[in-house]
């Protein structure tokens, strides 16, 4: 049995989610070289690697068992970091999805804590429990990342333990090794609690974003 993700791009007010292409390249090798000093355990690549980053994640894309996209900054329309759906999981015996994860995030260092990670969350989930009918959303980072942890706490997302040895290091120096996963998951009867917690969340934003540094 196959599943292929078919997700549209997503509009918020604050952000848009476009499917992730090279046109996005320019911006993204700028938001890439912005302040990088939360990327210790998150892989995002340097302005000059963009081009090559581009190129693998449509190779992942071509099996249908990820969905990237761009991050676009409504304030000013420009590509501000990358986001998935990704690794698509089948009710047993059958074609229909049950439960995705969400992963592959980053965010250029002007466009942190102004709301667009929250809204991007909210559109991603939202299209999970809403359009693709989904029983769970798994979110999952390094055990040692702390302020990814209370990020994704913060989305309203119930932690579900740590998985050692389970997922491949980001870490620079831990190439080829493997590190502990803090996971996390929200599941379709949280889902009316979680959106309205991101709603209210967002509703503090003014809609107005920094311009870049």
């Amino acid at each position: 049995m196959t599943f292929r993700f078919d997700v549209p791009p997503l509009d918020g007010r604050l952000v848009r989610l476009e499917p992730l292409t090279a046109a996005h390249a320019s911006d993204l090798q700028v938001a890439a070289e912005e302040d990088r000093s939360a990327y210790r355990f998150t892989t995002v690549p340097r302005g000059w690697q963009i081009e090559d980053y581009l190129s693998a994640h449509s190779e992942r894309a071509k099996d249908g068992k990820l969905a990237p996209f761009a991050q676009i900054r409504r304030s000013d329309g420009r590509a501000v970091g990358c986001t998935a759906c990704w690794d698509p999981r089948l009710w047993p015996g059958r074609s229909d999805l049950c439960a995705v994860e969400i992963g592959w995030t980053w965010l250029a260092g002007s466009a942190q804590r102004t709301g667009i990670n929250v809204e991007a969350k909210l559109l991603l989930m939202q299209h999970a429990f809403e359009s693709m009918d989904v029983i769970r959303v798994d979110l999952k980072t390094d055990a040692r990342n702390q302020r990814s942890r209370h990020a994704i706490e913060g989305l309203g997302a119930t932690f579900e333990g740590v998985l050692r040895s389970w997922s491949q290091s980001h870490t620079p120096g831990e190439e080829g090794r493997l590190r502990d996963s803090a996971m996390f998951s929200v599941i379709a009867s949280d889902w009316p609690t979680v959106k309205a917690r991101l709603q209210a969340r967002l509703d503090r934003h003014p809609g107005r974003q920094p311009a870049e540094g």
